[in-house]
């Protein structure tokens, strides 16, 4: 059966009814091997290297149903998710297309890394659609953006990126991370492969690492037979950890979205801080285009105070109530310089190019209370 509210989706798409037993909640295979059907094809044993087993085959359905996708893939991170995918569509000698701002550690993984593959790689502006053919080559296969970009949250041209892609034959991948299937449908929009840091938002509770590829199921067979090769396959009881995560998405969501437009609002309007990069502020650059293509604008933002790098130091070190971490995307939240965790990897010259400065403050917003974390903010603020 399918369901077209998210709420009802991540609850009960991909279960199975009855679970074995009767259970209601699917249980953790945690057997390593299965015995084999004579004349079994090698990628088709249950084997948990394989993607195969009982409850890898439960969760991958649980995040296709998610995403509204054909097929899915768990992996064991999100960059293990981001570098099959790359793997499983690019070969040596050909061209990739890649937003100009990005997570650290894809930046880091292209940058130092995809000359050893034998992959050229062109930096484009998701904003600029006018120079994307420019850019293209004939040996270009694929083209990578993120929904809501770390840690600016820019919002590009998404729609004309997948449609792109499609017009020239390329293979269109998403990080929707920052966005999740609640607020962003990539799918829907024409992209081919959905991945994810399921660490973050998917899970939610910090406390496992993982990743998703979802899609197109020729393309996700693709990636799960890469992955097979590379070893990077998830383990059971982090997998079921990530279904019953999967369960309160939405709710969670919700629930940040609400609270980090508000935290946005209250810091927008304080002299103490130079610069608030939020998609829901009618300030923000892309807030006309997030508004139309996105159900919510995310549970991120990023501040410059007003002071430098000393001034950002001391706020981080002033507030109770989030944790001076990096990662996201959990029920608590966090506050993190991505210039020293994040894209810490980064060369001082590239990191500056897209803007994320010393003094830039990352804060993934959790479900507190709006009204407590404000008040947090207020008694920090006071201290700079």
């Amino acid at each position: 059966m399918d369901y077209d509210r998210i709420e009802t989706r991540a609850v009960h798409g991909g279960e199975r009814r009855p679970g074995p037993e009767g259970s209601v909640v699917y249980p953790i295979y945690q057997g390593t091997v299965y015995s084999v059907p004579s004349g079994t094809d090698y990628h088709d044993l249950r084997y948990i290297r394989l993607n195969s087993t009982p409850s890898q085959s439960y969760l991958h359905d649980k995040l296709a149903a998610l995403e509204g996708a054909e097929a899915g893939l768990a992996t064991a991170s999100g960059m293990a998710a981001i570098s099959t995918a790359l793997h499983s569509v690019l070969r040596s000698g050909d061209h990739l297309l890649v937003g100009d701002c990005l997570y650290g550690g894809t930046h880091d993984f292209l940058t130092h890394h995809a000359a050893d593959f034998g992959w050229d790689v062109t930096f484009i502006d998701p904003h600029r659609p006018d120079t994307w053919e420019a850019a293209r080559t004939p040996r270009t296969k694929a083209v990578l953006v993120e929904t809501i970009t770390n840690p600016l949250v820019r919002v590009g041209m998404l729609p004309e990126v997948a449609e792109f892609a499609r017009a020239n034959g390329l293979v269109s991948l998403i990080d929707n991370t920052f966005a999740t299937p609640v607020n962003f449908r990539p799918v829907a929009a024409g992209f081919d492969l959905v991945l994810h840091s399921a660490t973050k938002y998917l899970n939610g509770h910090s406390d496992i690492v993982a990743g998703a590829i979802v899609g197109r199921a020729e393309h996700v067979e693709r990636a799960r037979t890469t992955s097979n090769h590379f070893g990077g396959s998830l383990d059971p009881h982090a997998g079921f950890l990530l279904a019953r995560g999967l369960k309160t998405l939405a709710l969670r969501v919700r629930a940040q979205n609400e609270n980090a437009l508000r935290l946005a609002e209250f810091l927008a309007g304080r002299t103490e801080i130079a610069q608030v990069n939020h998609p829901g502020l009618t300030s923000h650059p892309d807030h006309e285009r997030a508004a139309a293509l996105l159900d919510g604008f995310g549970g991120m933002l990023s501040i410059r105070p007003v002071g430098g790098v000393a001034a950002a130091q001391k706020l981080i070190d002033a507030l109770r109530l989030p944790f001076d971490a990096p990662s996201l995307g959990g029920v608590e939240s966090l506050i993190t310089r991505p210039a020293a965790t994040s894209h810490a990897g980064m060369s001082e010259h590239d990191r500056l190019a897209l803007g994320v400065t010393d003094d830039l403050v990352r804060i993934s917003v959790g479900v507190e209370s709006p009204e407590d974390l404000i008040a947090d903010f207020d008694q920090a603020l006071a201290t700079l």
